[in-house]
C-alpha cells in the first residue's frame, strides 16, 4: 500500500492505536482526519465528530470529510469496545449488545458509507480491524472475539465483491497492544509504538496484504493449524475463574 500523499480518514482515531495510526500515516506526508465520538482538535490531524452506532451520525461524518476532502482514498475503520462478560449471568447481554452495535455494525455503517466515493474514483483503499481473538477466543471477552470473527469474514467478503473496481481491502490483525484500556487486562500486552513499527512496515508492502499480522499475533492467527489452539484456549480461558461465584 502507498502510505505517503493519501487522504486517510480513520474512524475511531482520536484515541488508542487508530490515533497511534493516524499520526503515522501523518508523518509520512500522507492527509489525516480521524473521526470518533470525542473529536477534540488532534494536533496536526482534522477530527470530525461521529458515533458509529448511529447511522444517521455516520453519514453526516462522511458528508463532511467528503466535502472537505474529495479526494479521500482510504478508509480505515477502528472503532470499538472491549467489554468484558459472564455468560452465566443473562445481564450480560447489555454488553453484547453494546458490542455488536459498536464493533460490528459500525464497522459495516462506515464501510457502506464510503464504499460508493471509492468505487467512483476507480482507486482506494479500506482497512477493516479485527483482532487474534477472532481466531482463538479469551472467553472473558466472548462477545468481543464474535464481532471480531464477524469482521473478519465480513472482510474476506468485502474483498470479494470489490474485486476488480480498483478498491483494495486489508485486515489489522492485533494482537494484545497495550492501550489504556488492554494494559490492564494483559500486562504483557504488546507497546503500542513497537506495535505500529510493524504494522507500518507490513502495510508499505506490494501489492497490500489481505491481512497484516505482526508477529506477535501469528501464534493466535495460525493456532488451529499449528495445532495449537486447545492448549491455547485452556490457558486462555483461566480468568473465568476469577468471576463472582466462581
Amino acid at each position: 500500500m502507498k502510505l505517503t500523499n493519501r487522504t486517510v480518514f480513520i474512524v475511531g482515531g482520536t484515541s488508542g492505536i487508530g490515533r497511534g495510526l493516524a499520526q503515522r500515516f501523518a508523518d509520512v506526508g500522507s492527509t489525516v482526519i480521524v473521526g470518533g465520538r470525542s473529536a477534540e482538535p488532534q494536533a496536526g490531524l482534522e477530527s470530525v465528530r461521529m458515533d458509529v452506532t448511529d447511522p444517521d451520525s455516520v453519514l453526516r461524518a462522511r458528508d463532511e470529510v467528503l466535502a472537505a476532502h474529495p479526494d479521500l482514498d482510504a478508509v480505515i475503520t477502528m472503532s470499538g469496545v472491549l467489554l468484558t462478560e459472564d455468560l452465566r449471568d443473562p445481564g450480560h447481554i447489555a454488553a453484547a449488545e453494546t458490542t455488536i452495535a459498536t464493533n460490528l455494525l459500525g464497522t459495516i455503517r462506515v464501510v457502506d458509507a464510503f464504499t460508493p466515493h471509492l468505487i467512483a474514483r476507480g482507486f482506494g483503499t479500506i482497512i477493516t480491524v479485527s483482532s487474534g481473538i477472532a481466531f482463538l477466543p479469551f472467553p472473558l471477552m466472548a462477545t468481543y472475539g464474535a464481532t471480531k470473527a464477524a469482521v473478519h469474514s465480513y472482510t474476506e467478503s468485502l474483498r470479494a465483491h470489490l474485486a476488480g473496481t480498483g478498491v483494495e481491502v486489508a485486515e489489522l490483525v492485533p494482537p494484545a497492544v497495550a492501550t489504556p484500556a488492554m494494559a490492564k487486562l494483559n500486562p504483557a500486552a504488546l507497546p503500542v509504538d513497537e506495535y505500529l513499527d510493524e504494522v507500518m512496515e507490513l502495510l508499505a508492502a506490494e501489492p497490500t496484504a489481505r491481512e497484516i499480522v505482526v508477529k506477535a499475533a501469528l501464534p493466535l492467527r495460525w493456532a488451529e493449524r499449528d495445532g495449537t489452539y486447545a492448549e491455547f484456549l485452556e490457558r486462555r480461558s483461566q480468568p473465568l475463574n476469577n468471576l463472582p461465584g466462581r
